[in-house]
């Protein structure tokens, strides 16, 4: 995924800009950078690989020696960024988080114009880079970003500094965040609302789909207007967002413990468990709901050690993933052995380590792990972000179980008989997931409980991944 922040101060900016970068650190693990302006020393610009060390650990130098008033960064999983540009715009710094389907035929039509890109290591085109080249497409900035929300197939949002001010453009359908923030000093635009709370900023409001917007130390005004329509990714508060996130707002923690309350209300009277728990740590808030709603005790049978091992969602090779999940997982033996555990994970995407944890409790000695998740199986790759570029619709586990009940790839009819929960065919999916993993028994969130859990006007919500729907 990817998330930014751009400041503008009457004072220097940094300390404001180094942790709010910081303050999105669960949407990313590789790529990061800071770009600022002043007005004595013109640009300066950082990028840094965080795969193996946090931001704040790669960017404490920079958090010393960088000054300015305007400052923009990001924290990205895949192109290195920002990237500072010289154009008939003069100089500026762009980041972005986003995804562009179509980027091969935009390249190639600005190549035809005797332009050039910078192949990034595997061949692609850095969809930053991508971007600003569209911008310089157009005579100012505020044609350019519209020109590029226009003809990108995907989804874009955007900051641009500049010498006199940051522009921040959320993408045309608003599939992701963008919100301002003011303090005494000046304004800060934020991927995540609360990543400028403990900085002393306070909530002015959240961008509409496609508005841009600028700031500067002094102000922060419209540029273009928003539009009617919204598409917000609800994967945000299933599992990207922070559970002291908002969007729309709906707190991602309040949200998740909603998806808790309606799982319980669905296993009222089926089910015989000793406790609940979440995988930690998003499937938390989910877990505690449950156990409000059913009365059956919520605890922790293993706890995550963190403090030196990275995410193990993030590591492009599966052996990695493999070993970093199973890893940095602590039994604690006297709420496992010989219990009957209900475990409840915010999703599934592949499986894998929702196995490895399955197996791990049965090593430490329990005698059912059941299984419950926060949303409905995933059977379509996401058109409009990076939820993960090394994930095909293949690798999904709802995609193989299909394959293997089907025994051939389905048909996009045949998806949307298994996206049905109340499906013969949506039953023998689930039960044949339950097999392949190992589960005692298991059942997902419906899509219809998960809209009322958000609880904003279901026409925003994007929810392709889980019933194909555009």
């Amino acid at each position: 995924m990817g998330g930014f922040f751009g400041a503008a101060s009457k004072n220097d900016c940094v300390f404001d800009l180094f942790y709010g970068i910081d303050y999105h650190s669960h949407l990313g693990t590789r790529r990061a950078g800071m770009a600022v302006y002043s007005q004595e020393n013109g640009y300066d610009k950082a990028i840094h690989n965080i795969e193996n060390a946090p931001f704040r650990t790669k960017f404490e130098q920079e958090s010393q020696s960088m000054h300015g008033q305007l400052g923009i960064g990001c924290i990205s999983d895949f192109e290195a960024q920002p990237i500072l540009v010289r154009s008939h715009h003069g100089t500026f710094a762009v980041t972005t988080v986003g995804k562009i389907n179509n980027a091969e035929e935009i390249t190639r039509n600005i190549i035809d114009k005797n332009a050039h890109f910078f192949e990034m290591q595997n061949g692609d085109i850095n969809q930053t880079e991508l971007v600003a080249a569209i911008i310089n497409q157009k005579e100012n900035f505020i044609e350019g970003i519209k020109y590029a929300q226009e003809i990108i197939d995907g989804s874009m949002s955007i900051l641009i500094l500049t010498s006199k001010g940051i522009y921040a453009a959320r993408d045309k359908m608003g599939r992701t965040p963008i919100s301002i923030g003011k303090k005494e000093d000046g304004y800060c635009f934020s991927f995540e609302s609360f990543a400028y709370l403990n900085l002393g900023y306070t909530p002015v409001r959240e961008l509409g789909p496609g508005e841009i917007a600028v700031i500067d130390p002094e102000s922060e005004r419209t540029l273009v207007g928003p539009g009617e329509k919204m598409k917000i990714c609800t994967f945000l508060w299933v599992y990207y967002g922070y559970p002291s996130s908002s969007y729309e707002g709906a707190t991602v923690e309040e949200v998740r413990y909603n998806c808790g309350k309606y799982l319980a209300g669905h296993d009222a009277g089926k089910i015989d468990v000793d406790l609940v728990a979440g995988i930690p740590d998003s499937g938390t808030a989910h877990a505690i709901g449950y156990s409000n709603e059913s009365g059956v005790k919520f605890s922790r049978p293993f706890v995550k050690y963190t403090p030196t091992w990275p995410r193990s969602f993030m590591p492009t090779y599966q052996s990695r993933r493999d070993l970093i999940a199973k890893m940095k997982l602590i039994p604690i033996h006297d709420l496992i052995d010989g219990k009957k555990l209900l475990m409840i994970d915010d999703s599934i995407v592949r499986g894998t380590q929702l196995r490895e944890t399955t197996e791990f409790l049965y090593d430490s000695g329990a005698s059912e792990v059941h299984i419950r998740t926060g949303c409905p199986p995933l059977l379509f790759g996401c058109k409009y972000l990076n939820f993960s570029r090394s994930t095909s619709e293949m690798e999904l586990i709802g995609r193989r179980a299909i394959i293997e009940l089907e025994g051939r790839d389905p048909d996009r009819a045949t998806l949307e008989e298994y996206a049905d929960p109340n499906s013969e065919k949506y039953q023998a999916m689930v039960d044949k997931i339950c097999e392949m993993l190992h589960f005692t028994s298991l059942s997902y969130h419906r899509l219809d409980d998960l809209i009322a859990s958000v609880g904003i006007d279901p026409d925003k919500l994007c929810t392709y991944c889980w019933n194909g729907k555009e």
